[in-house]
């Protein structure tokens, strides 16, 4: 890999270490660029106490900007690093969520689709259910995030774990695919899904993805420092980009927020 811009830091509450833990291992791994894209804070924080591990504080936020900024100085000629987030599309706190990160000089997102609606009350759309609305509902809001032109890139779009009808799969999913596509947004083949045998890379989804022509992008999502850098996944999902032909980047430009 060249670049993995889905790093985590202990601010989010469910991964370990900090900035500078994982800048050695990706240094030491060779890698030229290296991307943190912690959970970010939504202004609901306070009021979803059940969110506490999900992701950082907003007043963590400006802590977080400037330790990375001041690694990226250090590390300057040595490892490009990159300051950005992970974010569900809420449309409710959506534009209080762009001023903080601009607040803040956050360079990028990375969309990463966990819960729907607004968050609250919402189940976790990885958890295995039949229900077509959910699906439909995921599709909708995903599509609506990518149309905003403001994410880099999509996490695990195959993070939906819908067990019902396969033709109702395979019409939204296509959907969601061309989406992307037409918004030039690559989608992320997820390596903490390989290395932990997750539901995901679900490979249906990936198949879908190459009949519509998706650019691919490899993305750690780092939780502990040794996984900055992933050369075993990153050789299994390599593997199932190229039997199935999915058009892999090396990188990615990153969009301004």
């Amino acid at each position: 890999m060249v670049a993995n811009y889905h790093t985590h830091t202990y601010r989010c509450g469910h991964a370990e270490g900090n900035e500078r833990d994982y800048a050695e291992q990706a240094a030491e791994a060779g890698l030229r660029i290296l991307g943190f894209s912690d959970h970010t804070p939504y202004d609901f924080f306070d009021r979803e106490p059940q969110d506490r591990p999900m992701r950082m504080k907003p007043e963590e936020l400006p802590e977080y900007a400037d330790s990375v900024r001041a690694l990226a100085e250090e590390y300057r000629g040595k490892l490009e690093i990159r300051l950005g987030v992970e974010a569900e599309y809420y449309p409710k706190y959506f534009p209080r969520l762009l001023e903080m990160l601009r607040e803040n000089g956050v360079e990028y997102m990375i969309l990463g689709q966990h819960f729907l609606g607004n968050g609250t009350g919402e189940p976790y759309c990885g958890k295995p259910s039949p229900d077509l609305s959910v699906l439909e509902r995921y599709v909708s809001q995903s599509i609506e995030a990518l149309e905003t032109g403001l994410f880099t890139y999509f996490a695990h779009p195959d993070l939906i774990r819908f067990t019902g009808d396969e033709a109702a799969y395979t019409r939204e999913m296509r959907k969601l695919c061309r989406a992307a596509a037409r918004t030039d947004t690559p989608l992320e083949i997820n390596l903490l899904g390989v290395r932990e045998h997750r539901h995901y890379p679900e490979e249906r989804f990936w198949r879908i993805a190459a009949e519509e022509g998706n650019a691919v992008v490899l993305g750690c999502d780092a939780h502990q420092p040794q996984w900055a850098a992933d050369p075993g996944s990153e050789a299994a999902a390599v593997r199932m980009t190229e039997r199935l032909g999915l058009k892999l980047l090396r990188d990615v430009p990153l969009r301004a927020i």
